[in-house]
């Protein structure tokens, strides 16, 4: 911290220090012979012992000034807690102590009107904004507000934690926001130019990280903020190029994470991950077809080539029986089919879910047409992941050959001929794309 650490008193004033350099010895003497120091603050920022532990990261000072009875809900002279100041420095530990402390994620402090939740989002803490979004959950203050509530709860100029992240360039917030339900065309009040959604304000930023998160998630090209401005025009204006490209929307419209994904019961985790990769690497192909030419050309990963190489290797038995190009990844766990997350995708954006019913069906498997109720990834134990102790990794993404046999075969059917048409999406991946690396100004919205 380093600020405000004037005291009224030498005891006083050693505390403090103690605390800012993790001198628990020193903490623990004066604790014990004066008690009352745990209640002290500094004499202008009004910083508790506590917040100045959760700020410098001193967890275990922190944790004895806990089962001191020190409040975890401490104010400073912002009304700021010791969470907020933990999530801004990114403490990680320290906002794990104290939301098992009972720390209050729903306090406001009267800077910007903002909780924790809109720190952690601010700093591009992710390992934070984690630990906050789990422990709202299952918080009781939290859950009398309804989580989806908490996730976009907005701060005093109408700016909700997915906001602050995609004007700071925070994407892995922004895709933490994202999977726990923020709402992607949300509007701002006073943050920013009024009206913006976080798709202004990443263009604002110039980040594509965060703009190819927003549109795979649905973010709206044609929504307009307060002036009349979308955000390819924001992007314009502060001379980011590359992004005002994929903004235009004269460009290809971009894959967006289908609905009918996200009504299937059981998506595993590996699977769910999986399949968003395979959407970004498609959306990378339209990036690179959208830029291909012009000044903002993004480079091609150096390892594709090997990539290649090692595709063209693949036996026809394992490749998928939709496309033929990629290996199978993903299987329907009732049927046991096989596909490759590309084609996986695809036959989801393909049958969309009809909103209009209260009821939407999920996709069919494409091969014996059951609904898909779960997807997983494929995991065949192979003999070079046998260990010496006889125990196997069953990691490998390999699919078992009898099981594509029955895939082949079962292709031929009506609705395979219906997929043929579709099932190449971004043909082979090409791994990853660096992004646009663009400085802006840290100033005041």
């Amino acid at each position: 911290m380093g600020q405000g650490l004037s005291c009224r008193g030498s005891h006083e004033h050693g505390l403090f220090r103690a605390v800012q350099h993790g001198d628990l010895q020193t903490v623990s003497i004066l604790l014990k012979t004066h008690p009352s120091l745990i209640h002290r603050t500094t004499v202008y920022d009004h910083h508790s012992p506590l917040h100045i532990a959760a700020a410098n990261g001193q967890i275990q000072v922190l944790s004895r000034l806990l089962d001191g009875s020190a409040n975890p809900d401490v104010l400073n002279r912002q009304k700021q807690t010791p969470l907020m100041l933990a999530a801004m420095h990114g403490k990680i530990d320290c906002v794990e102590k104290l939301l098992e402390a009972g720390a209050n994620v729903l306090m406001f402090d009267v800077c910007h009107g903002r909780t924790c939740l809109h720190y952690a989002a601010y700093y591009g803490h992710s390992s934070c904004l984690k630990a906050i979004l789990s422990a709202a959950q299952s918080s009781p203050v939290a859950a009398s507000w309804g989580f989806s509530r908490f996730v976009n709860i907005r701060d005093g100029r109408g700016a909700t934690p997915l906001h602050l992240a995609a004007r700071q360039r925070r994407s892995e917030c922004v895709h933490t926001l994202l999977c726990s339900g923020a709402l992607v065309c949300a509007s701002t009040s006073r943050y920013g130019c009024p009206g913006s959604t976080p798709l202004h304000l990443a263009a604002k930023g110039g980040s594509l990280d965060c703009i190819r998160e927003l549109l795979a998630w649905g973010a709206d090209r044609l929504q307009r903020d307060a002036s009349g401005r979308i955000a390819y025009v924001v992007a314009l204006k502060h001379k980011h190029g590359a992004c005002a490209a994929l903004l235009n929307i004269a460009s290809a419209q971009p894959l967006v994470w289908p609905s009918s994904l996200k009504i299937i019961s059981e998506l595993n985790p590996e699977a769910k991950l999986l399949l968003e990769q395979a959407l970004m690497d498609a959306n990378k192909e339209r990036e690179k077809n959208i830029l291909k030419g012009s000044p903002y050309s993004l480079p091609s990963p150096a390892h594709s080539d090997q990539m290649d190489d090692n595709i063209s290797e693949v036996s026809e038995t394992e490749l998928c029986c939709i496309c033929f190009e990629q290996v199978c990844t993903i299987e329907v766990q009732d049927c046991g089919h096989q596909m490759c997350a590309q084609c996986t995708l695809t036959l989801c954006c393909h049958n969309k879910a009809n909103t209009s019913t209260s009821n939407p069906t999920p996709p069919v498997c494409p091969f014996c047409r059951s609904a898909i109720s779960k997807l997983m990834v494929i995991k065949i134990e192979t003999h070079d992941d046998i260990d010496q102790d006889g125990t196997t990794d069953t990691t490998c993404f390999k699919p078992s050959k009898s099981r594509k046999f029955r895939n082949m075969n079962e292709g031929s059917s009506s609705s395979f001929k219906g997929l043929s048409s579709f099932g190449k999406m971004s043909g082979r991946s090409s791994g990853m794309i660096a992004s646009e690396n663009e400085c802006i100004d840290d100033k005041p919205q």
